[in-house]
């Protein structure tokens, strides 16, 4: 299928700088572009390949002004990132579902799947689970019995619902995630440790996406949330009892530990630690590899660092780090010239 320039401009609501015939049919990136493809220039940094790019169509900021002469059509937009990504979603939208049940697959007698549902093969859907319409359950996918599965849902490969937990409508789980394995509880005894058991649950509220191998435990009580429009990375550990409020993203690697409540659209960059029963307020953003030891509750703030600090602080601090040896080396000296000038007074 392809798509002109004036079309797409009139989709985006942008204008076309070119040929408005011009007729894409592909995506590329702007550095690898090929006849028939469109491209997009957001970041200032990959400005230069504008004007070797053989892409048809490349999108572009409204306020962009071109250093030099450029061949491909121009459609201008007020955010060329964000019009990427709502054609991305439209060609993905285009993309056929794949529909039935196989005849590999093992669905219990008194599970309910909704019309529409494609179930692969070795997918396994338990007693009284129940999914919703519209679903793509991929092979080897696995949900529980009890479990529960909104409409318009999309599992993965090898993705693993527990029992008894909740998921809801526009769902994305990738490879490997696990949704409701047993929190991190021992209690420790004379003999060792005894295993306290996980008797909760998981809920993901709507419009949630889970990368791969990410794991949010079931509660020991009560339920682990995981709030409404919530991004999560690969490689998350998201521990029980936990809380995650609405359209808050994290990175991968990312570890939060038990009992800790996070606000809603805050931002966490990879490898960020949360300690245990944390309050973690609204829009707080964490740089990479930070450490959270304490409650930031009042959230609007921006942290870098073990333990994480003031982002401006952090960095006006690592300036002094680096020069910490050279410091210690003066003061040694500067020690020493003291030492010897008491010495002269006596």
């Amino acid at each position: 299928m392809k798509f002109t320039a004036q079309q797409i401009a009139d989709y985006l609501q942008g204008a076309v700088e070119g040929d408005a015939n011009a007729a894409v049919s592909t995506f590329a990136k702007i550095e690898e572009g090929e006849e028939g493809a469109i491209s997009f220039l957001a970041n200032p940094q990959y400005e230069n390949h504008l004007y070797t790019t053989r892409s048809t169509i490349v999108l572009v900021n409204e306020d962009f002004k071109p250093s030099q002469p450029v061949q491909a059509t121009l459609v201008r937009v007020k955010n060329a990132y964000d019009a990427i990504a709502r054609l991305l979603s439209l060609y993905q939208s285009t993309v056929q579902k794949r529909e039935g049940i196989h005849p590999l697959a093992c669905i219990a007698p008194t599970a309910q799947v909704g019309e529409g549902t494609y179930v692969g093969p070795f997918a396994y859907i338990g007693e009284n689970a129940v999914v919703g319409k519209g679903c793509q359950i991929y092979s080897g996918a696995v949900i529980e019995e009890g479990a529960q599965v909104g409409d318009d849902c999309l599992f993965y490969p090898h993705v693993s619902v527990y029992h008894g937990c909740r998921v809801g409508n526009r769902v994305v789980l990738h490879s490997g995630c696990v949704i409701g394995a047993d929190g991190f509880g021992f209690a420790p005894s004379d003999e060792g440790y005894e295993k306290i058991p996980q008797i909760g649950i998981v809920t993901i509220e709507d419009d949630v996406e889970i990368g791969a191998n990410t794991c949010v435990d079931r509660s020991t009580m009560g339920t682990t949330i995981v709030r409404r429009g919530v991004k999560l990375d690969n490689l998350i550990q998201i521990a029980h009892n936990c809380e995650v409020g609405q359209h808050t993203v994290m990175s991968s690697q990312v570890g939060v530990a038990g009992s800790t409540k996070i606000g809603q659209w805050c931002m966490f960059g990879g490898q960020v630690g949360i300690a245990g029963h944390a309050v973690i307020g609204d829009k707080v953003m964490v740089g990479a590899q930070s450490g959270i030891p304490h409650g930031v509750p009042k959230g609007h703030v921006t942290l870098q660092g073990s333990p994480a600090i003031d982002a401006n602080n952090f960095w006006r601090s690592s300036v002094v780090f680096k020069k910490l040896p050279e410091v210690y080396t003066e003061l040694n000296r500067l020690k020493k010239e003291v030492e010897a000038l008491k010495s002269e007074k006596k």
